[in-house]
């Protein structure tokens, strides 16, 4: 099971882009617990334990606090990018799939 957390900055704009996400992953046949955050709400599920998260993916809107959330990450094998603003903006579910799986096969 892959956990990808996409943040913005109300955790509401990313919402579509969760769902066509999943449809990307279940056309894939890939286990994945893809949800949204508002950046207030990131600490919180970065902190818990019991459900690790496997990549973090920053909305566009928000990518000024890419730095931050690297510091907030640093020594948990947490990987971090901004969303492409393409991807984003078309809501290509697929694409941003792909890049979060690549992120994790990296690490």
């Amino acid at each position: 099971m892959k956990r990808i957390m996409l943040v913005c900055s109300a955790g509401m704009s990313t919402s579509l882009l969760v769902q066509k996400m999943q449809k990307a992953a279940e056309a894939k046949g890939l286990e994945a617990d893809i949800f949204a955050v508002s950046s207030s709400e990131a600490d919180g599920k970065l902190a818990d334990t019991d459900h690790p998260i496997d990549v973090l993916m920053l909305g566009p809107q928000v990518r000024f606090m890419k730095g931050q959330f690297e510091e907030k990450v640093a020594g948990k094998n947490i990987p971090v990018s901004v969303i492409d603003m393409r991807d984003y903006g078309t809501m290509n579910g697929e694409n941003v799939l792909n890049t979060a799986i690549t992120m994790i096969e990296a690490k």
